[in-house]
């Protein structure tokens, strides 16, 4: 039995260690995405002044975390403006947060601002193990972890100086925390979950989700109590009111600390008006042929096209077997349901458009099922056992097959049914601009790539670029003009770099349709080379 046990802890060390390489060795040929600059430079900037000003659309967490790892390495913050923070415009952020990175050295300060969200990105392996383990024993637990450690975009978003990682982490250990509490109850174990409820809700705005699914779960253990003495008397509403009071106050506490001031809660409330705050009216997304400012079945699409299909089809069998098993407590099963059910009808209801990111707090939900499913087999007859391997190394072949451009992974099925030339090692990639943009597609992080492709097919030339990101393609070394295909639907001779985010929106709007033949390349999954 120790033996086994040693073996079972060898393997969720080899999987986290297996993502957290994956992670490190892939945002080392990846350029800062449109949001990581002002992240940095305000994380820097939190360290530097004691004081939470900057970017405060986004909660401080991962951006001190960012910016503590920064001043460890000897990389500080210093406003050379002249003009306080506090009149600084938003485009303002952007502008300081790309002068930070390269007058720090962009490829030493990405790496040191993005070490700490990666650790903390691969430590969600950890706690999906251990809620598998809870829910359905040391298989299901490895199973989840396997298909969590092979997702493209989990890696893709695990190491980047954003909140969507830092958000899924805290909000799966904050429930966690409190499945653990309706275990065993304890001021303890409740004050812990509240320190962790105050840190996600310092990690992304969305975290305020977690409220209302605490509330709902609490009610539910009124009921359905998971573990109890039988003479017990079941939890009260005024039980349920109580904790929820304390995780509420414990959580304050926090806020106030990761805020540096006591004013932190409202702090807290002035940014959660703030959020999608750089976000223009006029902004529109695409979905599948189409541009409109919100779809209702955008997210659903998202998770659909941008998840391997072998892990989508164990999360629906998991969920079933899951919702028919006799041995998981109806609490858990709850606690399974819930969570994923809330983010995911709050992405549709109010986030914008953007990306299958909003969605990670709700995918890793997935993977516990998927690692239900994936123990079942295993435990089945040997056919169940073969596509138990089959599902795991399809999964394996998503994850090989993309790197290092996880970000930009779709699975097959987007190239399904007229494009089936376009599927390959790295699934349905290759069609992904046909169903969605935005950070799906390109955030800006495949300029290295961009320019060795260059120095290698095109060297000392101009190209025409349509870039979508934030950081000065220049400070790569790429020399260029910019190409608007807006404005020119037929483009005049010359080699053009463009980015997979502007080709259906160019496409569409102005009959561009050179955009539709075969590229002469594609670097880096993100930037589609024509030559005229």
């Amino acid at each position: 039995m120790l033996f086994q046990s040693k073996l079972v802890w060898a393997a969720v060390a080899t999987l986290c260690l297996a993502f957290f390489l994956q992670g490190l060795f892939a945002s080392r040929v990846k350029s800062p995405t449109s949001d990581e600059p002002t992240h940095i430079m305000a994380g820097a900037s939190y360290i530097a002044t004691a004081r939470i000003v900057a970017n405060p659309q986004h909660p401080p967490l991962m951006k001190e975390l960012a910016g503590l790892s920064l001043a460890l390495a000897g990389i500080r913050w210093r406003n050379t403006t002249g003009t306080p923070l506090e009149n600084w415009p938003a485009d303002g952020e952007w502008a300081a947060g790309n002068r930070f990175l390269a007058e720090s050295g962009v490829v030493r300060t990405l790496f040191w601002a993005r070490f700490p969200l990666l650790l903390l990105s691969s430590s969600i392996g950890l706690l999906i193990f251990w809620w598998g383990r809870e829910l359905a024993g040391p298989a299901a637990g490895l199973g989840a972890l396997f298909l969590f450690a092979a997702d493209p975009t989990m890696v893709a978003h695990g190491y980047l100086v954003t909140t969507d990682a830092g958000v899924t982490n805290l909000s799966l250990l904050f429930l966690l925390g409190l499945y653990r509490y309706f275990r065993k109850p304890g001021m303890g174990r409740l004050a812990g979950a509240g320190v962790v409820l105050g840190l996600a809700l310092c990690a992304k705005f969305s975290a305020v989700f977690l409220l209302p699914i605490a509330a709902a779960l609490l009610a539910a253990n009124c009921f359905w109590p998971v573990s109890r003495p039988e003479r017990a008397e079941r939890p009260s509403i005024v039980t349920l009111a109580s904790d929820m009071a304390v995780l509420s106050l414990v959580a304050i506490v926090v806020i106030q600390i990761c805020y540096l001031s006591p004013r932190g809660p409202l702090l807290y409330l002035h940014g959660l008006g703030q959020v999608n705050a750089d976000h223009t009216d006029v902004f529109r997304a695409y979905l599948g042929g189409q541009i409109k400012h919100r779809f209702t079945t955008y997210f659903a699409v998202a998770w659909l096209l941008k998840e391997p299909l072998a892990t989508i089809v164990l999360a629906l069998a998991g969920a079933v077997v899951a919702f028919r098993s006799r041995a998981i407590p109806r609490l858990a099963k709850l606690f399974l349901l819930v969570p994923p059910v809330v983010f995911f009808v709050a992405c549709t209801v109010w986030a914008d458009d953007l990306g299958v990111r909003y969605e990670m707090p709700a995918l890793v939900f997935g993977y516990l099922a998927g690692g239900i499913a994936l123990a079942a087999l295993l435990h089945g007859r040997t056919v169940y056992r073969a596509l138990a391997i089959v599902a795991c190394a399809w999964v394996t072949m998503a994850a090989a097959g993309i790197y290092p451009d996880h970000l930009s992974y779709f699975n097959e099925a987007a190239c399904l049914p007229s494009h089936l030339e376009g599927i390959g090692w790295d699934g349905g990639t290759r069609c992904g601009p046909d169903w969605l943009a935005d950070s799906n597609v390109d955030w800006g992080q495949s300029l290295p790539q961009l320019k060795a492709w260059l120095d290698r097919n095109a060297p000392g030339r101009t190209v025409r670029l349509e870039y979508f990101g934030s950081f000065p393609p220049a400070d790569y070394g790429i020399r260029f003009e910019k190409a608007d295909p807006f404005i020119v639907p037929v483009p005049p001779p010359g080699l053009y770099a463009i980015s997979s985010h502007w080709i259906p929106y160019a496409a569409l709007i102005n009959g561009a349709a050179w955009l539709r033949e075969e590229p002469e390349a594609i670097a880096g999954h993100a930037y589609y080379i024509f030559e005229f």
